[in-house]
């Protein structure tokens, strides 16, 4: 019964597959997006000689904290009014994208924010004190700097939102996760319960792997 489960669902594997991939797609690029300039503002609002803002970095840092801290379910629900109004709809990968980037812009949010505040001050007041403006410290100093830091970042991201895709098929919103709850939860076929396990894994491995030589390349200290 095990591999006629697996035979038989196969087609729904494949749409399960596509829509958790669709989900990281949209939600990954949204958040690296959005979550990086965050990120980046909240760093510069910190420091006193780029943009000190102690206001802006209180506001928009206890904004971020409290995203972050919302258990991602009931994240799910409470945006579901949201959801609606930028998609459409509250079922199905797209609209799951919409919680999952809001949580995952709060989350890169501050994995940039602590990977720039590793790069040394030294390097930073060099280029002050060659005349560099403030985007070419951004971008040709710190983004530059803290790219190993950074890909780290990205790589936890991607995996905390796999997981997070997966926590979508709760409120139908498809994918991987929602292939396990509906058939090797509700129907007690563990074995698709294993296959999607498995595969979660693997894809996690493989992320992380990916990550971590992506990073120890671009390190350069």
């Amino acid at each position: 019964m095990g591999n006629g489960n697996l035979t038989y669902l196969l087609p729904d594997l494949q749409k399960a597959i596509l829509e958790t991939l669709t989900m990281l797609g949209i939600g990954l690029t949204t958040s690296t997006l959005l979550g990086g300039l965050i990120g980046i503002y909240l760093y510069l609002w910190g420091q006193e000689r780029l943009l000190k803002n102690s206001f802006l970095h209180f506001l928009v840092g206890g904004l971020v904290n409290i995203i972050r801290s919302f258990p991602f379910v009931i994240l799910m629900i409470a945006a579901g009014p949201f959801a609606r109004i930028v998609v459409g709809t509250t079922i199905g990968p797209i609209a799951a994208t919409v919680p999952l980037s809001i949580a995952g812009t709060a989350y890169f949010a501050r994995l940039v924010e602590l990977a720039l505040l590793d790069v040394p001050r030294g390097t930073i007041e060099a280029a002050q004190s060659m005349g560099a403006t403030l985007p070419k410290i951004v971008f040709s100093v710190l983004l530059r700097e803290a790219r190993a830091g950074l890909i780290l970042g990205f790589t936890t991201l991607s995996i905390s939102y796999l997981s997070y895709s997966a926590a979508a098929g709760i409120i139908g919103g498809g994918g991987v996760g929602d292939l396990a709850i509906r058939y090797g939860y509700y129907r007690f076929q563990k074995d698709i319960m294993i296959v999607t396990v498995i595969g979660l894994v693997l894809f996690v491995q493989i992320i992380q792997m990916l990550g971590n030589t992506i990073s120890r390349r671009l390190d350069k200290r």
